[in-house]
């Protein structure tokens, strides 16, 4: 956590380590649907970052779930955080990666 943020940046394979190793973590995707529908990030509960507010409690109501939050290149993510630090969510990391290490670090090496 850096700079006075309540959540934390981390790495694309950090957040593959972290759904490793605490499987309670889930991932909101705060893309756009046209978005999710070209490229999905694998496990993620697709949340738009404009309806996060009103959306969220309904798909995770216990605040101290471990979040990760992910867009196409972490702006809108970071903006999530702060929305959800906000409404008191208490385990809230931003993974500060392009779409594109999120899904190569997610998927694994290509075989």
């Amino acid at each position: 956590m850096g700079s006075g943020e309540a959540f934390e940046r981390i790495s694309a394979q950090a957040a593959s380590q972290r759904l490793a190793d605490v499987p309670e973590t889930r991932i909101v995707d705060v893309r756009e649907p046209d978005e999710i529908a070209a490229s999905a990030v694998p496990g993620a509960i697709n949340i738009p970052k404009g309806l996060l507010d009103r959306e969220i409690a309904e798909a995770l109501p216990d605040r101290d779930t471990p979040v990760l939050l992910c867009c196409a290149a972490g702006g809108r993510a970071a903006m999530a955080a702060e929305t959800l630090c906000a409404m008191g969510y208490r385990r809230v990391s931003v993974i500060a990666a392009s779409h594109a290490d999120i899904l190569r670090a997610l998927r694994g090496p290509a075989r």
